[in-house]
């Protein structure tokens, strides 16, 4: 009975471990996580990111790209709104 319990333990352990890593797709945790880059992926990166992490209550940000083959596309996990980029706005003051 020993043998059996040891075995499937065992098995268990070998799925677990496959599981571990990054892998074909989205690795990551509370803090953030990386995505294998291709054309692809980088369209659905921000939406698959924010997924993720509204999991945890938190909103996705981006922080890098390498968008080369066998490179990733890394975000970070953070709490409150992330800020959006806008145009910047040049105001000009004239004399008098």
């Amino acid at each position: 009975m020993k043998s059996k319990a040891f075995a499937l333990i065992g098995f268990l352990a070998a799925l677990s471990a496959g599981c571990a890593g990054p892998g074909p797709g989205l690795t990551g945790n509370d803090v953030g996580g990386i995505i294998p880059w291709s054309p692809d992926n980088q369209r659905i990166t921000s939406d698959w990111a924010e997924q993720h992490c509204a999991r945890y209550g938190k909103h996705a940000r981006i922080t890098s790209v390498y968008a080369q083959p066998g490179n990733y596309i890394a975000f970070a996990c953070v709490f409150g709104r992330v800020p959006i980029q806008r145009d910047k706005q040049i105001i000009l003051r004239s004399r008098g």
